[in-house]
């Protein structure tokens, strides 16, 4: 299989596989794995910690998104946001 991806795309994914002990090819093997499993959800931060939902926590997440979408506060601006968010 040949991917095309930039240099600094690829860079990152070096280093965030190899903070978890793998290679690169080893890494788009185990993300690839991943993609098949339709019931959950892992991705690798930019600390190169290993993140796992499964299809429950997929399902709270998505209501908390819908529900903050209905409800939630809107800002027009970034500093309205920050003002907010620091009282």
């Amino acid at each position: 299989m040949q991917i095309r991806i930039d240099h600094a795309t690829k860079a990152k994914a070096q280093k965030a596989f190899k903070n978890m002990g793998l290679d690169l090819s080893s890494g788009v093997k185990y993300l690839l794995t991943q993609a098949g499993k339709a019931d959950s959800l892992s991705y690798i931060c930019d600390f190169g910690y290993l993140h796992h939902y499964d299809a429950v926590k997929l399902r709270q997440m998505n209501k908390e998104v819908e529900y903050a979408k209905k409800h939630g506060k809107r800002f027009s601006n970034a500093k309205d946001l920050l003002e907010d968010a620091l009282k």
